[in-house]
């Protein structure tokens, strides 16, 4: 393998978004993918396309979207920028395969996972390349021992990269996936990198491979425990609520949302991992000592597991 491969790279995030999707339709048993390919029109901002894939109205799976897309660009985006200001002005190239699921049943919970390939260039300098993403969960009715499940596969596909790779990965989780107006996590984090180029293509190539394979398990064990699991209007109307945390972080911080807005890229496929439905309750309180109290007082804010 050269020491930057994009083709290999690229190869690999396709087979990772259908092995992802044949995944998730066996587990649903009855919704399927639909694909939208798509590609940017000649003289638009960004160039590139991609392949958005979104299974609504499923058995398990109210809505899942699992996207791969490859853009290029004159410029680098400001949201891309704000903490390398060095590659200000550079063109760059940028692939991922990004996804979002959000379940019917509120015992089940949402998930989220992403990796990315970014090189930036300018004429006469070394290019500048990097991986990133990571994987989270965001639980309504949590589980201690499904939370505990989804570190324990994070930390076993850590290993092999380093004795710090986990603990220093789940941190970043925790402090990436933070609503600051709202004092709380998004859900019980995972793991989260960006900017990983140090231990050179090949060895952060397998990275990201490991994150992108362990994401399925991690979180098909926990969708089949709990899918049958049974619920009512108070657990549905909770999971809407909380569905709105997701709403807020995604369009207030995510940078991932902000690059593709600020590079102009696909709406449709950018704003895929919003929930179809969701809902807001001016000054919610859980009731105390109940089931959703217990999410708020004890899985909210960063902890071990």
């Amino acid at each position: 393998m050269t020491e930057i491969d994009k083709d290999a790279v690229k190869t690999y995030l396709l087979a990772l978004q259908d092995q992802i999707c044949q995944a998730l339709e066996q587990e649903d048993g009855k919704a399927a993918f639909e694909e939208d390919a798509w590609a940017r029109e000649p003289g638009e901002k960004l160039g590139g396309g991609g392949r958005t894939r979104v299974l609504r109205a499923g058995h398990v799976f109210e809505q899942a979207g699992v996207n791969f897309s490859h853009v290029f660009g004159a410029s680098m985006p400001q949201s891309a920028t704000a903490h390398r200001p060095e590659l200000a002005g550079r063109r760059f190239e940028a692939m991922g395969v990004s996804l979002v699921v959000h379940p019917n049943n509120p015992y089940i919970p949402t998930s989220h996972a992403n990796v990315r390939f970014f090189i930036a260039e300018k004429d006469g300098e070394a290019p500048v390349w990097w991986f990133g993403g990571g994987f989270d969960l965001t639980p309504f009715y949590p589980f201690e021992d499904d939370c505990r499940h989804w570190h324990q596969v994070a930390k076993e596909l850590c290993t092999p990269f380093g004795d710090t790779v986990y603990a220093e990965h789940k941190a970043w989780c925790d402090k990436y996936f933070f609503l600051p107006h709202r004092n709380e996590t998004r859900g019980v984090g995972g793991l989260f990198f960006d900017d990983l180029n140090q231990w050179g293509f090949t060895r952060s190539f397998d990275y990201i491979k490991a994150v992108g394979e362990g994401y399925l398990s991690a979180y098909l064990p926990i969708v089949s425990k709990r899918k049958d699991t049974a619920f009512g209007q108070r657990e549905r109307d909770f999971q809407l609520y909380r569905r709105g945390r997701y709403v807020e972080f995604n369009l207030v911080y995510d940078r991932g949302t902000l690059f593709g807005l600020q590079s102009g890229g696909r709406t449709e496929s950018i704003l895929m991992s919003m929930p179809p439905l969701a809902r807001w309750e001016y000054a919610y309180s859980p009731e105390t000592d109940s089931d959703e109290a217990r999410l708020y007082n004890e899985y909210l804010q960063p902890r071990e597991w």
